[in-house]
């Protein structure tokens, strides 16, 4: 008895503290988000402007979870400009970010925005989308991503905003004409991967400048967010995208630009949880045991240190005690505080 009351104090300490740093970063139901006094600038939100290719952008954030203050970006946002329009990857957690990204665009382009894309339906990468509806503009996502940003986002944001349009199965999106590309139109792809959100994910590729935009399939040199997540499905979908586009220069969901290798480093990070999984379940390791497990020394380096416990409590409940499938991942989900539910 003594034992299972411990397990359960040290379990629901780790929720707590993580809970907590996530619950800071949310929109409250009894408040609007908070609004800065005067216009954020890429310098107060913590994110430069980086190009990756001809005509392709990303806002990168640098600062570590949780930020200090709900205007400092969390994701990295993504712009693609073509000859005769743009679309827009990702507008952040608030408004107040999603006109930031927007007036971006207007310093790059005086072309139009045609389309936003989420790449799942996470609240840090949704919640700017109050700033796409009131530019009128078409908002796109995959799958359960509405009932999932109204179910598990919006208990706590009033300008819960969830995309319009369902793009499930393969999609391109085209640019302009042959006018304005060297090599013809500029194609935007979308396709469908799994592992990260639920079904929600997808990933945006650029062929004719190489460029890939992943969402939050990859966290680079950023402890990922696993708690509504498929390890094995992860690992197969980065296997899939490091076979499929290993020349691409990458813009991850978090953390600085990368290429394959970046790809590969996450690969090997869940190789790792599986493989402490694997030898926990060899050895008879109790889960308040796991979750006792030090910081790898070589991943001291990453952000987002916060989420490590977490992802240590995935790898036993998935890899360990063999609940991977889709509805043991539901059922812990759901058991856990809606702020772990919406990273």
């Amino acid at each position: 008895m003594a034992m299972e009351q411990l397990r359960r104090w040290m379990l629901g300490l780790v929720v707590l503290v993580t809970a907590l740093g996530l619950m800071a970063l949310q929109p409250r139901a009894t408040a609007q988000t908070p609004r800065a006094e005067t216009p954020a600038t890429l310098a107060s939100a913590g994110l430069t402007l980086e190009e990756l290719g001809d005509g392709i952008y990303g806002l990168i954030a640098s600062v570590d979870f949780p930020p200090a203050n709900p205007n400092l970006a969390i994701c990295n946002g993504g712009i693609i400009i073509g000859s005769d329009g743009v679309v827009v990857i990702d507008p952040f957690q608030n408004e107040v970010l999603g006109d930031l990204l927007f007036d971006t665009v207007a310093t790059l382009t005086d072309l139009p925005v045609k389309y936003v894309v989420n790449t799942h339906y996470h609240f840090d990468h949704t919640g700017g989308n109050p700033a796409a509806a009131s530019r009128d503009l078409p908002i796109l996502g995959r799958g359960p991503i509405r009932d999932f940003m109204l179910t598990r986002n919006g208990d706590r944001d009033p300008n819960i905003t969830p995309p319009e349009v369902i793009i499930d199965g393969a999609w391109d999106l085209w640019l302009g004409d042959s006018q304005g590309l060297a090599e013809g139109q500029r194609q935007v792809q979308i396709r469908e991967f799994e592992g990260h959100s639920g079904g929600t994910d997808v990933i945006v590729y650029v062929p004719d400048a190489d460029v890939l935009l992943t969402g939050d399939l990859l966290f680079n040199e950023r402890f990922p967010y696993m708690a509504d997540g498929n390890i094995r499905a992860w690992q197969a979908s980065l296997a899939a995208l490091i076979a499929d586009y290993p020349t691409a220069t990458v813009l991850p969901g978090h953390g600085p630009v990368t290429d394959v290798d970046g790809l590969e480093a996450l690969k090997t990070y869940l190789n790792h949880l599986v493989a402490l999984a694997l030898d926990w379940k060899a050895n008879g390791t109790t889960q308040v045991e796991a979750m006792t497990m030090a910081l790898p020394a070589q991943y001291s380096r990453f952000k987002f240190q916060a989420l490590y416990p977490g992802n240590l409590e995935v790898a036993y409940q998935q890899i360990t005690l063999g609940q991977d499938d889709a509805a043991s991942i539901q059922r812990y989900l759901a058991a856990q505080p809606p702020a772990l539910q919406a990273l």
